[in-house]
């Protein structure tokens, strides 16, 4: 039986991004491997129901009562918001995406659930305005992983010079997060991506990326491609289970270099605890265009996988406009 569709790389890292973040949705922001282990071993870590028992007594916060299994966190709703912005308008247009932010996640949008301190405070900056008068900067000065939710649909759906991109990429995350830290998170992200769509090796695209990755960020990103063997919960005792790239960053690209395949990287991203569904963002684009192009476009992602996903429908059809 064919469990996989063939599928453009590009269009596998943005469904990457978004089929791994709504897998991970369940057990998001639990800080707790060892309970993790333990509801693996009587049930799925992925596509789970967000159910408050799973954190009662662990250290976590439980963020998501309010969404069923296959929905998108925060993160996802960003990445899925930005590729129906490049599929309506041709390519991003700034004040337009501005807007669309505003009006998705503000007072009375779409969507409803946790928003993280980037996300309201550029909706504080934006609230008052009318679009002439958004300013290019919108962003709090935070380096938590919004910064890398927009990346996957810009990288692939991008095909100007690698200079245009990067200028692109910077635009986009200050929307958000006008942030140093962030920024070179967010372009060394987009250039293992964009590696990777080029015909890179995975572990090529990682280690070239290090160039832009910035003298804060770029130590942690070393040492998480020295660790040997693939062992998330070690590595985010090394780096961090919180939200800020620092901590986030060096997991994915542990994860990147070893996982043997898109659902081993996802679950090992989800057994390691913490911010799950910022990590999955990056890490399923990563995974899932690389292993489409080993596979001659045999999507690495399961059409299991994708059919859970609730918002399917939605990104197929922007892809498809792009």
């Amino acid at each position: 039986m064919n469990t996989h569709i063939l599928i453009n790389p590009n269009v596998a890292a943005i469904l990457g991004a978004l089929v791994a973040d709504a897998a991970s949705l369940g057990l998001h922001w639990l800080y707790d491997p060892v309970r993790i282990e333990e509801i693996e071993k009587n049930g799925e870590v992925v596509f789970r129901q967000p159910n408050t028992a799973d954190y009662a007594g662990a250290s976590g916060f439980f963020a998501h009562g309010n969404k069923q299994a296959g929905e998108s966190s925060g993160y996802g709703e960003v990445s899925l918001l930005m590729l129906k912005h490049l599929a309506k308008h041709g390519g991003f247009n700034r004040a337009a995406y501005q807007l669309e932010f505003r009006t998705h996640f503000g007072p009375g949008g779409e969507y409803v659930g946790y928003i993280d301190s980037p996300t309201r405070q550029t909706l504080r900056v934006l609230l008052p305005l009318d679009i002439a008068s958004f300013p290019e900067v919108s962003g709090a000065d935070d380096d938590q992983m919004p910064a890398l939710a927009t990346i996957p649909a810009l990288v692939a759906t991008h095909h100007e010079p690698y200079d245009a991109l990067m200028q692109r990429v910077k635009e986009a995350v200050r929307i958000t997060n006008n942030n140093e830290i962030a920024v070179s998170a967010a372009c060394c992200a987009a250039t293992a991506l964009q590696g990777i769509l080029n015909g890179k090796s995975m572990i090529q695209a990682l280690t070239d990326a290090l160039v832009v990755a910035g003298n804060v960020l770029r130590p942690t990103l070393e040492q998480a491609l020295a660790m040997e063997t693939l062992d998330s919960v070690s590595a985010a005792k090394s780096f961090g289970l919180a939200c800020h790239v620092t901590e986030g960053l060096p997991i994915v690209f542990h994860i990147a270099k070893h996982a043997s395949d898109y659902t081993t990287a996802i679950k090992t991203n989800i057994r390691a605890g913490g911010d799950s569904c910022g990590r999955a963002i990056m890490l399923g684009a990563l995974v899932a265009a690389h292993q489409t192009k080993q596979q001659n476009l045999a999507s690495s992602i399961p059409l299991s996988w994708l059919a859970r996903y609730r918002k399917l429908a939605i990104a197929v059809e922007a892809c498809e406009g792009i």
